[in-house]
């Protein structure tokens, strides 16, 4: 996927820190928008190497296809409500927040689930 169609938010955490996520999916649930991340990392760089994984093997790994650096088991996804407002310039803006009912977030775990079984299922 090209980087201009990847669609990344940008989070400061508690200490300052830049946070870099990638919005992998979005649904409505009860009328409300939730968005899917993910840790955003960069597509390969210009010379051929993956950016993602560290290891010693250029060759042979994809990130990852035999060191298991890359691997997107154990990725950590979050799970954001999308709440959309309009600034003092009529612009539009998305604010993601956090789920904080836990009955809510397992259900909207059930969805996500099943909406990326099916992705899995169809490739």
């Amino acid at each position: 996927m090209n980087e201009e169609d990847r669609d990344i938010v940008e989070f400061t955490d508690e200490e300052g820190n830049s946070i870099l996520l990638e919005v992998l999916d979005t649904f409505y649930y009860n009328g409300e928008e939730f968005a899917v991340l993910a840790d955003y990392v960069e597509d390969e760089e210009d010379d051929g190497e993956t950016a993602a994984c560290d290891c010693a093997q250029s060759e042979g790994c994809a990130c990852c296809g035999g060191c298991g650096e890359g691997d997107e088991e154990g990725e950590d996804v979050y799970l954001m409500k999308i709440v959309t407002s309009t600034n003092e310039e009529g612009e539009e803006m998305e604010e993601f927040i956090p789920v904080e009912d836990d009955d809510l977030m397992e259900k909207l775990i059930e969805i996500v689930q099943t909406r990326f079984g099916e992705d899995d299922e169809e490739e």
